[in-house]
């Protein structure tokens, strides 16, 4: 199998999720290439054929150039798969893609599942389906922290040029604004304690803040906490929430959908208190406490006020 990585720009910078692309291609067994509309300062660290396009010329999102440039290295390579990172970009660009070259798309892609198959996300997360397509060709755009990279980013690519100018944009690149915060800021926060479903309502949420306040940290939640109702959107983890980087990461009562790890999984430490032992967020913390959430936390929080 052959795939084609499309690797995005943010302010002139490589994001780090392309990095994940890499990871998506060893996990398929394939052969890869990269196309990337930016600057040399871009260019990923990896070996493979990379096809390079001037950002300074088509702008970090020109929708109509930047899809010609694609399927001017999907011409190049006839690519199995043709894969975007699940962001506002690759979501956008994703089909346009796909609908010129008359291939399946598989939106949010979260594991392989083999044989061609794909895994994604139903029921707002809370189950998968296997995705089979049904063409020779796929578009896939996959969910960011799904596919860790192995190791640290090396290598050199071979790089190829691509001059494709827009002689008459119709867009016009003005730049990016960063959304209003609204409430706290957990990006600066140092120790997050985040509520999940299993903390069982919304008033046990109460609980779950006495033990941020003890430990000197801020209140967190999982999407179906936020979307029950129980916390301000403000207060939520996860690539639909805000992305953190905390010294420690507490996660009472969290499942660990990979939305929500992908939010959270820069933290130095993660402590989860689970009752599930095989809960997913036991494949991501330093240390699990399988105990009932609501018994657990009080008792620390009580040792900690000690």
């Amino acid at each position: 199998m052959n795939v084609l990585l499309v690797c995005e720009c943010r302010e002139g910078n490589l994001r780090d999720e392309s990095y994940e692309l890499i990871a998506f291609a060893e996990r398929l067994g394939a052969s890869r290439a990269f196309v990337l509309v930016g600057g040399e300062d871009a260019v990923p660290r990896a070996e493979g054929t990379l096809y390079l396009a001037d950002g300074a010329r088509g702008g970090e999102y020109n929708p109509e150039l930047h899809k010609r440039i694609v399927l001017a290295a999907a011409e190049r390579e006839d690519p199995d798969c043709i894969v975007f990172i699940h962001s506002s970009y690759g979501w956008d660009l994703a089909p346009r893609v796909a609908a010129a070259l008359g291939a399946a798309q598989v939106s949010e892609v979260v594991a392989v599942a083999g044989d061609g198959t794909f895994e994604v996300g139903c029921c707002n997360a809370k189950l998968r389906r296997t995705v089979a397509p049904m063409t020779s060709r796929t578009v896939v755009t996959i969910q960011a922290g799904a596919f860790a990279p192995s190791g640290l980013p090396h290598g050199v690519p071979t790089v190829v040029r691509l001059d494709l100018a827009d002689d008459s944009p119709r867009i016009e690149f003005v730049g990016y604004e960063a959304a209003e915060k609204k409430g706290v800021d957990l990006g600066k926060a140092e120790i997050i304690v985040s509520a999940g479903r299993g903390v069982g309502k919304k008033e046990n949420v109460a609980v779950i803040a006495d033990l941020a306040r003890a430990l000197g940290g801020e209140l967190g939640a999982s999407r179906p906490v936020v979307d029950a109702g129980w916390v301000d959107h403000g207060h939520q983890v996860g690539t639909t929430g805000q992305v953190v980087s905390p010294r420690l990461y507490v996660a009472c009562g969290i499942s660990g959908a990979i939305q929500h790890v992908a939010g959270m999984k820069k933290a130095d430490f993660v402590v989860a208190i689970n009752t599930d032992r095989d809960a997913p967020i036991g494949e991501v913390a330093d240390i699990l406490v399988v105990a009932d959430v609501m018994q657990f936390v009080p008792a620390l929080t009580a040792r900690m006020m000690q």
